[in-house]
Order: structure tokens, then sequence, then C-alpha cells
């Protein structure tokens, strides 16, 4: 060994050995005090009001064993130990090491704070650390809590127990289960971090995650990993999930889904905000509602959806850029308004539908369903109705009818019968069965006209009071009779998968709106900004319509 090698150990040595004479002897004193070295070696045997002292804490109990040489203390018989005005603590036994100041107590322990009481069989009590520790379960009880667990740590100075391992805190409104949380008994905090259901005593309502934050004295929750609502009649989902008990208010964030468990309807999104006593859901970011109709699924999308009134009278409006997907059924509007107690369902500002190859345009579009099987039953196109299919094997020839209103009945989610009311019109490409040779085009008008589709296509028509009609052979046909006053092929906007209904159709460049350049004055020189660009040089005014004037 080195010279500096043996230097640093003789300090080193020197160090320990004046730490170790620092550490205080224990102070005691009894009634009697006798040595029996054949049966405690080493030991002083304390009997009759045993009281020992060290370093702010004290102790009492009926007898003890003293091992001056050790610095061990072991107490026997109504053990109560105290550490300044706040911690007390009894049990049947107690060791104390006061070289290490660590304390082992067993036999029905029980330690107090101002702000809790715990139980348990066996206790370690870190005095450095000022940390108690069990493992083999212990109950604490606060002024709100009463919390369990099998092993847990409680650290004296900020008041918080780590418990692991088949925990529960039960108050007299919930029961919270958990495997890991951090719970600081001054302020009612639980922090969770392993798979945690709290229940709701009185209405039976539940939360399962499995991270989150829990403020047992005001029902605040707010939860970051699966968490999941279950309330009466919905099932709440998201990434991260806000809760107010008392409020009757929840808010969900990212990968949403809200589940109507009496309806048997199901709203998604990534943001959501539920209010319990109005039993109202409002759903945004690519929302979307589905809802399962004889064995298929129907998807409506909108930028806004929401749900309101009990289940039996439950009404969903879903606002601008409405798409609706379903095996058969496709649609788009602007907004709609479902009733499900009636069935009825509304589609308002430029709607349209495609049931098979039909495309089915109106100012405003009536579905019903059949309240007890949920089957589509009838369809009401009102005011400027317009039903539009493309011929079989042409795809510049289509097939129109058109009135002021119309009415249509469904077969097995399909659109069989359809009744055109008032200045029915239509135009008709037909072609040989066994052929399929365009032969003739038919142009009627009728005060009403009555069809029956098979598949999609047209099986037959009557029309009712016919005024006038005409069929012309293909190459004489007049090019103001190819399509119907008011006629518009919106194949581009029909979503053909549920994906499409969340994508937004593109604005024509008619439609897209002229934006004016503003003329820079003469004289007028540009300034730049701290990122070396050139500053507006006019300020911005209000919006009109999208764009500033």
């Amino acid at each position: 060994m080195g010279l500096k090698h043996f230097i640093l150990f003789l300090l080193l040595l020197s160090f320990y050995q004046f730490s170790f004479s620092q550490t205080k002897k224990i102070q005691y004193s009894s009634e009697f005090q006798e040595v029996n070295e054949k049966k405690y070696p080493g030991a002083t045997i304390l009997l009759g009001n045993v009281r020992m002292i060290h370093e702010g804490a004290t102790l009492t109990c009926q007898q003890a064993l003293y091992f001056r040489k050790e610095n061990f203390f072991k107490a026997i018989g109504k053990v109560f130990m105290q550490q300044g005005d706040t911690i007390s603590q009894t049990s049947d036994y107690a060791d104390y090491d006061a070289n290490t100041k660590q304390a082992l107590s067993w036999g029905n322990v029980i330690l107090s704070d101002p702000s809790m009481t715990l139980t348990t069989d066996t206790l370690q009590f870190d005095r450095i650390n000022q940390k108690l520790y069990y493992r083999s379960y212990a109950t604490i009880r606060d002024q709100t809590n009463t919390l369990k667990s099998k092993l847990g740590n409680y650290y004296l100075e900020n008041k918080k127990f780590t418990a692991t391992t088949r925990v529960t805190v039960i108050n007299p409104e919930h029961n919270l289960e958990s495997n890991y949380l951090d719970y600081y008994t001054d302020s009612g905090l639980a922090y969770l971090y392993g798979p945690s259901t709290i229940t709701n005593k009185q209405n039976a309502n539940k939360i399962y995650c499995e991270k989150g934050f829990y403020n047992t004295k005001t029902d605040v929750s707010y939860f970051v990993k699966n968490a999941k609502l279950y309330l009466k009649e919905r099932t709440i989902e998201g990434d991260s999930l806000y809760y107010d008990k008392k409020r009757g208010f929840a808010s969900a964030t990212n990968n949403i889904e809200v589940i109507d468990t009496v309806q048997n309807f199901v709203t998604r999104g990534n943001y959501a905000e539920v209010f319990e006593e109005k039993d109202s859901l409002f759903i945004i970011k690519k929302a979307v509602a589905i809802s399962i109709i004889d064995k298929d699924s129907m998807f409506v999308h909108g930028d806004t959806l929401l749900v309101t009134g009990k289940p039996e009278k439950r009404i969903v409006r879903t606002y601008h850029n409405v798409k609706i997907f379903k095996s058969d059924l496709q649609g788009k509007c602007d907004s709609i308004h479902t009733n499900q107690e009636t069935g009825l369902t509304r589609m308002f500002k430029d709607p349209v539908i495609w049931s098979d190859e039909n495309q089915i345009t109106g100012d405003s579009i009536h579905l019903i369903s059949d309240v007890e099987t949920e089957k589509l039953d009838s369809l009401k196109v009102l005011n400027n109705a317009f039903i539009v299919s493309r011929d079989s094997l042409s795809i510049d020839n289509y097939n129109q009818i058109k009135g002021r209103n119309m009415f249509g009945k469904f077969e097995k989610n399909t659109l069989r019968f359809l009744l055109v009311k008032g200045n029915a019109e239509s135009v008709y490409y037909n072609r040989n069965e066994e052929t399929e040779e365009l032969e003739t085009i038919t142009k009627e008008i009728a005060s009403n006209i009555e069809f029956v589709l098979d598949e999609g296509e047209i099986e037959s028509i009557k029309y009712l009071k016919k005024s006038d009609g005409k069929t012309y052979p293909p190459s004489m046909l007049p090019e103001d009779v190819r399509q119907l006053n008011g006629f518009v092929w919106r194949e581009l906007e029909q979503p053909k998968s549920k994906y499409d209904i969340f994508i937004k159709d593109l604005v024509s460049k008619k439609e897209e709106p002229t934006i004016p350049k503003p003329k820079i004055p003469k004289g007028k020189a540009l300034e730049l900004d701290k990122g070396g660009l050139p500053k507006p040089l006019f300020k911005k005014q209000k919006r009109k319509n999208g764009v500033n004037k």
C-alpha cells in the first residue's frame, strides 16, 4: 500500500471512529436492573416502568434488555414510543438500534400523528430518513379515508404514503382499488401508477385507469393512461380523462370512444365533454357517431357532434361538413338532426344521399327508421326532389326523376318503392333486356310518378295523371332533353368507405373566392421584421366569409 493510500485509509478510519463515537448512547431507567450473562449475555435486564431516551425519541415499556456494547434496546410489553410532539406509537414489542436509528415494532402496532393513524402487525421506523415501512398489511385512517395495502412506506416529512399491492382507499362515497399509489394524508390527494378502479358507492359509477390523479376530498380526478369512465348509461374512454364528480362533468382528449350502453350507439372523436345532469355529450375533432342497423354499422361524421336527452328521448345533432357511410347508404349535408325516440333523421342544407346506384337530392331529406327494429323504413325528400342513376352501360347517360316532393319505402335497408308527387318529370334510358342495347330514351311529365326498384335499378314505372311524354331513338335525342333542369352529378362527393367521411371535399376553382392583391403605394418601402421577413404593409381587417376585406 502506498503512502498516499495509507494516509487516506487512516483518515477514513478516523472519520468512521469519530462518527461512531458521536452516536449518543441510550439513556435509560427502571425500577429494577439485573444481569444474567448465562441467559442474556452482554445485556442489562430492566424491569418495571422502563424508560429509554435517545436523540428526541422516548420509549417506555414493562421490561427491556439493553445491550450496552451494541447500543441496542429490546422492549417487551406495553411499548410506547414517542418522537417529538407529533409521532406516537404503541406495540407489544420493539427493537431499537441507536447506532442506525432503526426501530422495529411488532404485535398490535398503532402509530399516530396529527393527520393519520396507522395500524399493522409489524412496522419498521427509519428515524434518519423519517420513513416508516411495512411488509405484511397495514391500515391507515385519516379524516377522510381509510387506506389499506399489503406493502407500503410512509414519509413523515411530507405525510406521504407509497402503497403497493392490494391497495384500497375507502370513504363514505367512494372505494378506490389499486396496485400502486402515492397518498398524501393532509391533502387527501392520491397519485395512481398502476391498474386502478374508483367506484362511486351511491350510483355505482366507475373509473378505471393505469396512471392518474384523484383528489379524494373534492372528487376531482385526472387520468392519462387507459382511462375509462363507466356511467349509468355511458362508457367513456380516452387517452386522457378529467372527471369532476360533484359537478357531474367529464372531459376526454384523444382517441375517445363513448359507448351508449342503452341504445347500442357509439361516438368517437379527439375531444369530448359530458354533462351527467343534463345527460348531454359534446364531441369535436374527427367526431363520428356509429349506430348498428341490422348487423351493419352506420357512420355519421361532422365537425361537431351533440347528443342530448335520456336514452328513450335522445337527440343527436351533427353540425357542418356532415358525411354518412353505411355499406348500402351514403350521404352528405351541412347538418343532421336525429330523434332516436321517433326514429326521424333530418338532413339540412344541400343534402344528398346515395342508395345503391341512386343519387337523391332535395332541399331537405328525412330518413325514418323503425324504432323497434332500428332498420330504415322510409324516406322523404322535400322540395326540389331529384333522383339520378347512371345508365348501366354508359358513363355519359343518366336516368333522372325530379318533382316537388319524393317519398320512398325501404325493404331490408334497400330503397324499394318511390313516389314522386307534384310536377314530376323523368328521363329514362330503355335497353333491350337480352342484348342490353340502348333502344330508346323516354321523357315523361306527370303530376305524380310511382317507381318500383330492384337492387337500385328501376323495375317498373307508373305515371299518374300523365300530361306529356315522348320517346326518342338514341340518335335523335335533343340535347336539352338529355338532362333535366337542376341536374347535378355529385359522385366525387360520395364517401366510398368509412374512412372517406373524414375527407373534406375540395372546393372547385369556380367556387373559390377571388382575393384582390393590394396595390403598394409609391414610395412605400418594405420593412423587415426580426426574422428578416417583410412586414405587412396593411393592417388586417375583420374577415367576412373567410376573406380578408
